[in-house]
């Protein structure tokens, strides 16, 4: 329920969601920010790219998430020969009525993943990018809304190039997050090969979609002051030209972050502020947020590339040039 001015909103309740995050623990080993940036998604929403070597459980991560929510899932693995309509569906002919009626892909589903992304070819990729953006597919002369909450998580392999399809800007800045995903520690790691030799404990859904929505309806209301809201548009507009900053970083940059960035930040911050059990948005939650909300949003220069320079480098350098509420 919304608060009212003379009605003050009631303390944040994140009991359900830590809940889901227990049961994703059974399974997942580490990885706490991976798994606090998928809540923060799912309360959103907003879709989430995952960048990893082989085997550092991404794929794992997503489907645990899944069995611990009553949510429906799909799974895609993207490949080069796949088609637009063996993920968003197609419209199939019926030689008895002389009619054409929709056949709905896997799109149609709360939580998609789409296992490997980057192999599949553009026409593919860019299938999802009405599904991502409306939230909704179009066959033929008719559209179709997706379940809500609806989420794409992808992931990546930043490792092997040799026939993969590197992502469009425009589907890039529909991610909410890119998150990267680290080697275990060496205890973790040890965690690891324990569970796979018969210590892991079953997954069960813990929390409706429903459950899930209402939870992101709270987390909007979360109070976020004027002075925070200015700090995250001073910070994605030092990534544009033209733009008085003491940042000299964008002149590394062949393109800055769009106003979508700006409303990801706003989002992921009071749902992250909900998580913590707080009615206010802190600018610490800003500034932990920034890196997953803009290193796919900011393009480098061939130059800099080639002198070394990364985008998780200059948002470190971003943040630390800009003065903090």
């Amino acid at each position: 329920m919304e608060a009212t001015p003379d009605q003050p909103m009631p303390a944040p309740d994140p009991k359900p969601l830590e809940a889901l995050l227990q049961e994703c623990r059974k399974v997942i080993v580490g990885q706490p920010n991976l798994l606090n940036r998928l809540l923060v998604a799912l309360l959103v929403p907003g879709h989430v790219l995952l960048e990893g070597l082989p085997g550092l459980a991404k794929t794992r991560t997503i489907k645990t998430l899944a069995a611990a929510s009553h949510m429906t899932f799909r799974r895609v693995q993207f490949t080069p020969d796949l088609l637009p309509s063996d993920v968003v569906g197609t419209l199939v002919f019926d030689p008895r009525s002389l009619t054409f009626s929709p056949r709905k892909g896997p799109v149609f589903a709360n939580l998609l993943l789409a296992d490997e992304i980057n192999r599949a070819p553009s026409k593919v990729q860019s299938a999802l990018l009405e599904a991502m953006e409306e939230r909704q597919v179009t066959l033929g002369e008719d559209s179709f809304p997706l379940p809500d909450p609806f989420l794409v998580l992808a992931t990546q392999n930043p490792l092997e190039q040799e026939g993969t399809f590197p992502l469009p800007e425009a589907q890039m800045d529909r991610f909410l997050f890119k998150l990267r995903v680290d080697y275990p520690s060496a205890k973790e790691e040890g965690e690891v090969l324990l569970r796979a030799d018969g210590h892991e404990e079953a997954v069960r859904p813990v929390m409706t979609a429903e459950a899930i929505l209402e939870a992101g309806r709270q987390a909007r209301q979360v109070r976020l002051d004027d002075a925070i809201r200015a700090y995250i548009v001073r910070l994605v507009q030092a990534t544009r030209p033209g733009t008085a900053h003491p940042w000299k970083g964008r002149e590394q940059l062949r393109c800055g972050a769009s106003p979508r960035a700006s409303l990801a930040l706003q989002g992921a911050a009071k749902a992250l502020a909900y998580l913590a059990g707080r009615d206010h948005v802190l600018p610490d939650d800003v500034t932990a947020l920034a890196p997953d909300v803009l290193r796919h949003r900011l393009l480098l220069t061939y130059e800099s590339e080639a002198d070394g320079a990364t985008t998780d480098g200059l948002i470190q350098a971003l943040l630390a040039a800009t003065p903090r509420p």
